[in-house]
């Protein structure tokens, strides 16, 4: 379902004054990072938040109303919104700056109530009065959260009031004080509605060292300015999403931080971003691993590649930036793809395609290829198909073992309900079965079975063969 359908609530305010922790209290989760440095929100994060009201109803078992029998009927309504934390609000002091600023001013545009949050330590600052008078500025519900009052001994709202805003609730949410009480009074202000997932949405992760330009091809995909885009390295740290249509499909980007080599990583945020970045591979279907044009043999992007194997996810090597390279000519393109290949030869089913975001250069062919990855991510193949090849490799190439054990692999099966491709090969002695014959069975296996962009699982279950029955203590027939 659209967001546009479903009543949106944004969470608003300057720098540190908790949006993020009352973010992830509601929803639940660790979504939007949280830290005690200030600014660790850059983009405007959404979440699914539900809340369920209950609405008197009066019967009566006759029709007197002084009637003592009379009973008090509720019912429950359920009322789900997107949940939005925005970045803190302050003065632009540069490009970088007003971009996120723009953002804010368009998530409490589009919201359909905004919560002001201010700090209950300290005065009423002139960063609070800007927020809030932009808040009032858009006539929609707008409610004042003023939290950790649990820093404040008996917090005087009569001060707060001279920002305009009559809906006041106090809050703490380290301590889980207020919490209800403010969102039974944004429930309020929200129709009654229910967002479904939609089982047949294709989810994207685009993935890459930080400045590969993972934001530029997530706003140009999207076809709008949602993630922060700027020449600095990191600007991306949590998972921003968006959902569009191609080619009558839902398809959900996810923008992710860029993964430093390991060395680099710094505590705290840095390392909550690689937590989500590698939250965002398992929950994709399809992986965009963003490989720089001008530095294309990079160890770690290698790592992100092995990453994206184990999790046997849908995988496209895109090449960035190639309106960017230098004396390039007819002949750039055709040595920089065996270079690829080379340095990511353990994932030769990977697709490469070579792009431009500031040109628009095979974007939109992203678009096809991944939706050719998850029709091929769903194929079936019949079980006698797959036992037929699987003799035929066996009966032209015997496994070798080890240790004079001879593996013997019987038959294969395709696994139902998975989210990726995945077959179960039954035989006797598998834990002597060498890894180079399991690659060799894989090579095949894409040989005669077109699995291209996407990882395949072959799991190897041990069947001991059946005891023929014991002739001792038999009588001889005569």
């Amino acid at each position: 379902m659209s967001r546009k359908k479903i009543p949106i609530v944004a969470i608003v305010g300057r720098a540190n004054v908790g949006k993020s922790s009352m973010f992830n209290y509601v929803l639940g989760t660790r979504e939007a990072i949280v830290a005690d440095e200030a600014g660790t929100t850059r983009d405007s994060i959404y979440g699914k938040a539900s809340i369920v009201v209950e609405e008197p109803l009066t019967e009566s078992i006759d029709s007197n109303p002084k009637n003592p029998n009379k009973k008090n009927y509720v019912k429950e309504i359920q009322k789900d919104f997107w949940l939005v934390d925005t970045a803190g609000l302050k003065v632009a002091e540069d490009d970088f700056e007003f971009t996120i600023q723009e953002q804010i001013a368009q998530a409490a545009d589009t919201a359909d109530v905004i919560i002001v949050m201010i700090e209950a330590e300290g005065s009423i600052t002139e960063e609070d009065r800007r927020v809030a008078k932009m808040a009032l500025k858009t006539r929609k519900p707008v409610i004042l959260a003023i939290n950790k009052v649990d820093k404040v001994k008996n917090p005087n709202i009569d001060d707060y009031r001279k920002l305009g805003i009559k809906a006041i609730h106090l809050t703490s949410v380290s301590q889980g004080r207020g919490v209800e009480e403010l969102f039974e009074t944004v429930a309020t202000h929200l129709t009654p509605a229910i967002i479904t997932e939609e089982d047949d949405r294709i989810k994207i992760a685009i993935l890459g060292r930080p400045n590969v330009g993972k934001s530029h091809l997530f706003n140009t995909l999207a076809k709008k300015q949602q993630a922060v885009v700027a020449d600095v390295a990191g600007t991306t740290r949590d998972i921003n999403r968006t959902v569009v249509r191609y080619m009558q499909r839902e398809i959900e980007l996810m923008d992710t931080a860029g993964i430093r080599r390991n060395g680099k990583i710094e505590r705290g945020v840095e390392k909550f971003s690689v937590i989500r970045t590698l939250s965002a591979i398992e929950q994709s279907d399809v992986c965009l691993l963003l490989v720089d044009a001008n530095e294309p043999s990079v160890t770690l992007d290698q790592k992100i590649a092995g990453m994206i194997k184990d999790a046997h996810k849908g995988f496209v090597i895109v090449i960035s930036k190639w309106d960017s390279v230098e004396g390039k000519d007819a002949f750039t393109h055709d040595k920089l793809l065996p270079r690829i290949k080379y340095d990511f030869d353990f994932v030769p089913w990977a697709p490469v395609i070579v792009t431009s975001s500031v040109t628009g250069q095979n974007v939109a062919k992203i678009f096809d290829l991944v939706l050719e990855i998850e029709a091929t991510r769903k194929r079936t193949i019949k079980t006698t198909e797959l036992n037929n090849w699987l003799h035929r490799i066996t009966d032209r190439h015997p496994p070798a073992g080890l240790k004079n054990r001879q593996p013997k692999l019987r038959y294969i099966v395709q696994e139902d309900g998975m989210n990726y491709p995945s077959f179960k090969v039954f035989g006797s002695q598998l834990k002597y079965l060498h890894w180079s014959y399991r690659r060799h069975m894989e090579r095949t296996f894409r040989e005669t079975f077109d699995f291209h962009g996407t990882g395949i699982k072959f799991w190897f279950i041990e069947q001991h063969e059946p005891k023929k029955p014991s002739s001792r203590g038999r009588k001889k027939p005569r």
